[in-house]
């Protein structure tokens, strides 16, 4: 397994995923790490939007350069990703998360975990539904049922 974070170039020569999900401005738990750290035996790609060396001095804005770059990263990143996993952490708020959700919910290659405690988990779920998107309870459950599948899904991609 290869993590790439921003602002890295973007490999899609393996099949990757892309951690989309809570951050909130690093407040959120470091999920990222943890599903990393499962799929290390697979020879896939994981994408990782949480930057290391991220500086929350800058400006959300279209103008400042470094969070430019990390948008357009972002965008790219989700845009070639083989998957894309969706983990919205109960306690935060997660609007980009929400926001790539809406982005990417008619594709066929998005999984969500969602438990008990998430805002707006309603919302989440109805989008799901509508577009028949597995919802899991637990990161536990997203991170087996990944470790389980993904060997099929490799195969299916190496063809």
């Amino acid at each position: 397994m290869q993590e790439i974070k921003p602002p890295s170039p973007i490999n899609t020569k393996k099949y990757s995923i892309f951690l989309a999900g809570s951050i909130e401005m690093d407040k959120a738990e470091k999920w990222q790490e943890m599903v990393a750290n499962a799929l290390k035996e697979f020879d896939i790609n994981i994408f990782n939007p949480r930057r290391d060396d991220w500086d929350s001095s800058w400006k959300q804005t279209v103008e400042d350069p470094n969070f430019y770059e990390q948008v357009n990263w972002e965008l790219d990143a989700l845009g070639s990703a083989d998957l894309i996993v969706l983990y919205f952490q109960p306690g935060t708020k997660s609007p980009i998360s929400l926001l790539e959700l809406g982005l990417h919910a008619m594709q066929d290659n998005v999984i969500v975990c969602c438990p008990e405690g998430f805002w707006r988990k309603g919302n989440v779920e109805i989008v799901c539904e509508r577009y028949d998107i597995p919802v899991y309870e637990s990161l536990e459950d997203l991170i087996e049922d990944l470790k389980e599948n993904l060997p099929n899904l490799l195969k299916q991609f190496c063809k």
